[in-house]
């Protein structure tokens, strides 16, 4: 039990461990590949010195020792090649570990889930939730559905006495007069002078009422 507790928090602190002192080699045999490319330019260096001065034998030990240099130049770089692909190998086999273990973890919790969970109680539930549905439709009905003195009454002859209450309704309507409406006053702008009514043409009728009048006047 404890192993299955501490085993891998100790592993992947054993994986942390290997990457750092991987990389810690790695920043190392950097620093020595350059300390030797510097001792391999200043050998070229020492060499062209003595060409100059015709010591043709120092001049050929400096090449010597420059290219003793350049081999171990090489050898580091074989040496980091290896670390980055041990590290590459080692990130990724934790990588890999990680994602297993995290499906792990979903795989047990989803197990966990289905025996919390019954086929049958689900059934069940579900059963009595029809149950209480139907028994709800049911005393909705009920209490929709008239009772007493409403429940003798026919729908079709209250839909008749609606309609004749509808025609007299229309009837009386159409048998009141049509309201007139007084004429809304004409309001004139300040400045303007309203026009004058145009005369209308008198009838003979009027002409002898109008002369009987004087007459009578008179």
């Amino acid at each position: 039990m404890f192993n299955r507790l501490f085993g891998k928090p100790k592993q992947e602190a054993n994986a942390l461990a290997t990457l750092e002192k991987l990389s810690e080699t790695l920043e190392m045999l950097e620093k020595k590949e350059n300390v030797l490319v510097k001792k391999a330019s200043a050998e070229v260096e020492k060499a062209k010195e003595f060409t100059r001065v015709k010591n043709k034998r120092a001049a050929i030990q400096c090449l010597k020792r420059k290219r003793l240099y350049e081999q171990q130049v090489e050898q580091l770089g074989n040496f980091q090649l290896r670390i980055h692909d041990q590290m590459i190998m080692l990130e990724g086999a934790k990588a890999t570990t990680e994602t297993v273990d995290a499906l792990r973890t979903g795989a047990s919790a989803m197990k966990a889930m289905q025996k919390a969970t019954n086929i049958d109680d689900v059934d069940k539930t579900m059963d009595d939730i029809n149950e209480q549905t139907e028994n709800m439709k049911q005393i909705q009905e009920a209490l929709s559905t008239p009772i007493g003195a409403a429940a003798d009454f026919d729908e079709d002859e209250l839909e008749a006495e609606l309609e004749e209450l509808e025609s007299a309704e229309l009837e009386e309507q159409l048998l009141q007069p049509a309201s007139t409406t007084p004429a809304a006053p004409v309001s004139i702008p300040s400045g303007r002078v309203p026009a004058r009514p145009v005369p209308q043409k008198r009838t003979a009728e009027e002409d002898e009422l109008t002369a009987l009048q004087a007459e009578m006047a008179l």
